[in-house]
């Protein structure tokens, strides 16, 4: 202790001024060394970037980025068209680009020549087919344009030819209206084989015979190949109407039914052209005749000649009972 009764400090102990001091440097040479590695990391990645590039100068070729460029801003207009919408609109525009030049260096198509055309016209033919002004015969895909035309009702079959540098032949095999179908309330011009032509509008078809009913379309060509071995009845035939889609009804031009039976049609038929020849049939005041049963034939009477025929039956039992 001094001689005031405090405690000697050793020279060799440190104040704290001096501690305090040691602790600054202490930092400050701590915070150095960190900045120190921060600024060689960022030199070294700075270093690892240029032996990078230049290995890339070195290796690909010159115009790569020029290349990269372009498949970049070709990949963002792509997205574009498709995010726009606007792809079928670039196609078309392609393709009148490619089919102008082709048309240019001669290979317009000049000459069309259309086999087996009957109902449609040959503007319809070639807007069937996508065949228009711009077309070029080099860029014409001749199995998507016969596609196309076997996708239209009336075209059977089809066969495209391309004869360059400008000929376009096309051979149809066309189907043929063969009668009128009743559906629904909605009249259709059919084929043979039940195809739907269109829909009735023109009276060019008035003439082709009339099916009525859900399957007649496609059970019309039997039947009416049957009725006609029978000249007598179908002459007289307005409707011929398809029923349960198990068996047919004839609706004639005066109005008369006749219920035809499921089976043994042709033996129905045959009986009724008989019995119209010799005893004139179709002619008298009757309104149905039921052939269903097949043991009998079986006559509904109009009102005024069932009217007529019950009051010659009371007569006739009348005049009995006088005589009697």
């Amino acid at each position: 202790m001094d001689g005031v009764g405090r405690l000697a400090r050793s020279p060799r102990s440190p104040g704290p001024q001096a501690d305090l001091k040691a602790a600054i440097a202490a930092d400050l040479s701590w915070r150095e060394w960190l900045g120190f590695r921060r600024v060689s990391a960022s030199s070294r990645k700075r270093e690892s970037s240029h032996r990078l590039i230049a290995l890339m100068e070195r290796y690909l070729p010159n115009r790569a980025g020029v290349t990269a460029t372009m498949l970049l801003l070709l990949g963002s207009a792509g997205l574009g068209l498709v995010r726009g919408g606007h792809v079928a609109e670039f196609t078309s525009a392609l393709s009148d680009t490619r089919n102008a030049v082709a048309n240019y260096a001669g290979f317009r198509i000049t000459t069309v020549g259309i086999n087996g055309r009957k109902q449609l016209t040959q503007d319809e033919v070639l807007a069937i087919g996508g065949v228009n002004g711009r077309s070029s015969l080099l860029f014409l895909d001749a199995a998507a344009v016969r596609e196309k035309l076997k996708s239209n009702s009336w075209i059977a079959d089809a066969t495209v030819l391309k004869l360059y540098p400008g000929q376009l032949q096309i051979d149809l095999v066309e189907r043929s209206p063969f009668a009128l179908w009743q559906q629904d309330g909605r009249l259709s011009v059919i084929a043979d084989d039940g195809a739907v032509l269109e829909s009735y509008l023109s009276r060019r078809f008035i003439s082709l015979p009339l099916v009525v009913g859900r399957g007649a379309e496609t059970r019309a060509r039997d039947f009416l190949a049957l009725l006609g071995r029978y000249p007598q009845v179908r002459s007289a035939t307005k409707a011929a109407i398809f029923v349960g889609e198990r068996r047919w009804n004839l609706r004639l031009k005066d109005g008369l039914d006749i219920r035809l039976p499921e089976n043994d049609v042709g033996n129905a038929l045959a009986a009724l052209s008989k019995l119209d020849k010799e005893e004139r049939l179709f002619s008298r005041d009757i309104v149905a005749i039921d052939m269903r049963l097949p043991d009998r034939l079986t006559v509904q009477l109009s009102e005024d000649a069932a009217k007529t025929r019950e009051e010659l039956s009371k007569k006739q039992q009348k005049k009995k009972a006088g005589d009697a």
